[in-house]
């Protein structure tokens, strides 16, 4: 019979992964290393923003989103970063945009990709009030999904931050009825079907950009959806379930009524807003008592999964693959047995234990 996390007792580490990696007995290296290298990274950013006149303000924060947010920088990473703006729209804020690049490229931090989502403006208006819908574009929703599951301010100042997020989660529970009803489960369902519509979406996208882009770096694109982006998916999931599973104090005494203010749940998911995909995920197996194996299975994938994108000619070797070439390379097919193990651990966690299994069933599914 295998043993269980919860059954081991040690003092509180620094993360949760580091608690987790203490009470299954393994170490992961790569993992401990990518933290060391994003704390290297965020100086080196902070210190480019910190030149001359500062560019944030009560009105607008600069956020981070990425590999930098999710404490896994390693040599090849990029910045995913955009000005997110929660006030008047003015013609300076392009400009402070472009000089928010310029100290970038000065500092020869590697951008983002140029026809992606990140390195420009964002409103919060369309943020908060553009929930589904025809003018729910993909950017739209990558940017607002993104700020709840993997985002960092790494400017100096908060105070939009902080208003578009906790604006985003109103408008998520305000309009979710289910918190209204007698129902045996408290799961906010408006939030967990757009990060559900999110996960999918990267899927679809990913069968896009193989067309549009004629192949060339499927196969990083391809381990990145196997691990990382199914890692936020997860994470998202089990923030969900924790308001269920998890309640504060607060929250099992509150019946939620109609036109009264949701602040116990909101402040309950604004607690994991913050926190690296990694740190929930681990904090889920600590929390529900699963067997070590799992975790470890889990953890020791991501582990391998690092040390393959962080070595710059194995990544590079990936981003050089398409379709037809992929199946035949080394490197892409000890990624893809990695993505299989990480599958399987998560599959565990999710379906193994007798609670996640019930809401996975229950909302995961239909």
């Amino acid at each position: 019979m295998d043993s269980c996390i919860g059954e081991t007792k040690l003092s509180t580490p620094d993360s949760k992964v580091e608690e987790l990696s203490q009470k299954v007995g393994r170490n992961w290296p790569v993992i401990g290393k990518a933290r060391q290298t994003t704390k290297a990274q965020l100086g080196k950013i902070r210190k480019a923003l910190a030149k001359d006149e500062k560019l944030d303000s009560l009105d607008r924060s600069i956020v981070a989103f990425g590999s930098i947010a999710r404490d896994e920088c390693t040599s090849g990473s990029d910045l995913d970063w955009t000005l997110l703006i929660d006030g008047f729209a003015a013609a300076t804020h392009l400009e402070i945009a472009q000089a928010i690049t310029a100290r970038f490229n000065d500092a020869r931090i590697k951008p983002p990709s140029p026809s992606g989502a990140f390195g420009n403006l964002t409103f919060s208006h369309d943020l908060i009030h553009q929930i589904g819908g025809e003018n729910d574009t993909n950017r739209n929703t990558t940017q607002r999904i993104l700020l709840l599951l993997e985002s960092l301010v790494i400017g100096q100042d908060h105070d939009a931050y902080e208003r578009v997020i906790r604006g985003i989660l109103n408008r998520y529970l305000e309009e979710d009825t289910s918190f209204l009803t007698p129902s045996k489960y408290k799961v906010p369902r408006f939030l967990l079907n757009d990060v559900v519509r999110f996960w999918r979406t990267m899927a679809v996208d990913f069968a896009s950009k193989q067309r549009e882009r004629a192949g060339q770096g499927w196969a990083l694109r391809n381990v990145k959806l196997r691990m990382s982006r199914k890692l936020i998916f997860a994470s998202g999931l089990l923030i969900c379930f924790s308001c269920y599973l998890q309640p504060s104090e607060v929250m099992k005494n509150v019946a939620f009524r109609p036109g009264e203010p949701f602040h116990p749940l909101v402040n309950h998911l604004r607690g994991f807003i913050g926190r690296t995909p990694l740190d929930i995920v681990a904090d889920a197996f600590l929390s529900y008592n699963v067997p070590a194996q799992a975790a470890i299975k889990l953890f020791d994938a991501y582990d391998e999964f690092l040390g393959i994108i962080g070595d710059e000619a194995k990544r590079t070797e990936l981003e050089d693959l398409n379709s037809s070439e992929a199946q035949r390379n080394p490197t892409f097919e000890r990624s893809r047995r990695v993505g299989h193990q990480f599958q399987e651990a998560l599959t565990a966690l999710f379906f193994d234990h007798p609670g996640l299994s019930e809401l996975t069933r229950e909302y995961g599914v239909f």
